[in-house]
């Protein structure tokens, strides 16, 4: 059994109290024991990394590009070895749990070459003889709050940029997947970072998150994870004049034409909608399909998910894993009973399954309509829907008739319909011809309306968040 401890101001601490880390798959295999923070101690990892940004601030793209690139290094090196502790503790499967460690570390070697590549501007003045210069600074201290389905990916697509341009980072992760936090953390610390510019706080929620959120040493946080908590860090946020960026919910649509090639649509529904469990905020959780190839779109999809093999997370026929915890499972369930309610024909799954995880058959529903609590509410699990739409026309309307604009994909063999499809669909990011999920490490990520807020995460949109720009006069 293995402990995974906080990094406080560069010190490795246990603390007072800790808590299991339960495999998903097997509930008798603990994993380790993970520290759980006080308030007291998220207050010390902020005072150290707001003292340990001060001289971070004024290192050089060279040392920003060492330290980036060298935990980008270690990262796909051990790839296997963190995938393997990944998938054990959240129970995605292990390819997925090795490719999503491996988006890791090229996150991290992205930032590494961005640390050399950040412009400014030079304009002259509108007064003869003056010149205006323009120039990210840092923000300071990013509080970092994130979720358990990307465990850790996306506390490097927080990291890196916050690192990358001269922030400390205090980085508050999920309880529940305490493992991949503490490798990267552990990774981290080996860098040649300075001690506590970047800081490792695991707890409870309610007990150090608004410490974080209220602490007048903290100028941003960027949080992924529901909408109601959300709400209530953004809300925070501007009583206290911070800079705040949200991720939140998805209800993301797939709409499937009448032309569409159905081998390829069925492949990229199968994986939109139920791979990592559907346990991603960018699942496509809503099937809308056009009447011509509706009936074959069913049947095929129904042969396709029935077929899928749940199982163990790190066993190498499995498919689909486990959901995280018996809470997770318990409402995933309970939205099945929602759907069978309001009159959708559940096709296949929605039962729990024998075993020592939290496993369930993936459910796929047809005859449901856009307006169903299981349109509309995001399960965040192996779920999916079916919704019938007389045409194009009507399907766009479906697409659009959310609180929520994640990610929205067409299936489609018509240029006409998938150019009219990417400009029309209130979504921050659109696939044609792919799963919702799924997205490069090196471009924006980020949704419309109850989705997101603030400006858009990765790529070189992350600058937006993690800097402030200062404008400059001289008159030689």
């Amino acid at each position: 059994m293995t402990n995974f401890p906080n990094l406080i101001g560069g010190e490795w601490t246990m603390g007072t109290q800790s808590v299991p880390n339960v495999n998903p798959s097997d509930t008798a295999d603990v994993i380790g024991q993970a520290a759980r923070a006080t308030a007291d101690e998220m207050d010390q990892a902020i005072n150290a990394a707001h003292e340990a940004q001060k001289d971070w601030a004024k290192s050089t793209p060279q040392q920003r590009f060492d330290v980036l690139d060298a935990i980008g290094t270690e990262i796909l090196a051990r790839k296997e070895e963190l995938g393997d502790l990944l998938s054990r503790e959240e129970g995605k499967s292990l390819p997925e749990g090795i490719g999503e460690a491996a988006r890791a570390g090229q996150i991290f070697k992205f930032f590494a070459g961005e640390a050399l590549r950040l412009a400014g501007e030079r304009l002259d003045s509108v007064r003869p003889g003056v010149e205006v210069d323009m120039r990210r600074e840092p923000l300071g201290v990013i509080g970092l709050i994130t979720p358990w389905n990307f465990p850790i990916a996306i506390p490097a697509w927080k990291t890196a940029p916050a690192i990358c341009y001269g922030n400390a980072v205090v980085l508050k992760a999920a309880e529940v997947v305490p493992g991949s936090a503490w490798a990267l953390a552990d990774i981290i610390s080996r860098s040649g970072l300075p001690k506590g510019v970047f800081s490792l706080v695991n707890g409870r929620g309610s007990e150090i998150g608004p410490v974080m959120i209220d602490h007048p040493k903290v100028a941003g946080i960027s949080f992924t994870g529901s909408v109601q908590t959300g709400r209530s860090v953004a809300q925070a946020c501007a009583v206290n004049f911070k800079k705040v960026q949200l991720e939140m919910g998805g209800k993301n649509p797939m709409v499937v034409l009448d032309d569409a090639d159905l081998e390829v649509t069925v492949g990229a529904c199968v994986n939109g909608a139920f791979f990592s469990t559907g346990q991603r905020c960018t699942a496509s959780s809503r099937m809308i399909v056009t009447e011509g190839i509706y009936d074959d779109f069913v049947v095929a999809m129904t042969k396709a998910v029935s077929a899928l093999k749940v199982g163990d997370a790190r066993d190498a026929s499995t498919q689909i894993g486990p959901v995280i915890d018996e809470r997770q499972l318990e409402k995933d369930l309970e939205y099945v009973e929602i759907a069978k309610a309001e009159g959708a024909t559940l096709a296949c799954g929605g039962e729990r399954l024998d075993g020592n995880g939290y496993f369930m058959s993936p459910a796929l529903f047809t005859d449901t309509r856009n307006d169903m609590r299981i349109n509309q509410e995001e399960v965040f699990g192996p779920v999916a829907t079916i919704i019938k739409a007389k045409d194009y026309d009507e399907a766009l309307a479906l697409a659009n008739d959310t609180e929520f604009g994640l990610s929205a994909g067409i299936c489609t063999t018509s240029l006409k319909y998938a150019t009219h499809f990417k400009a029309n669909v209130k979504a921050g990011m659109v696939m044609v011809n792919l799963p919702t999920a799924g997205v490069d490490y090196h471009v924006p990520f980020g949704g419309t309306k109850g989705s997101s807020y603030g400006s858009r995460e990765q790529g070189r949109y992350a600058a937006e968040f993690y800097t402030t720009v200062k404008t400059s006069y001289t008159q030689a």
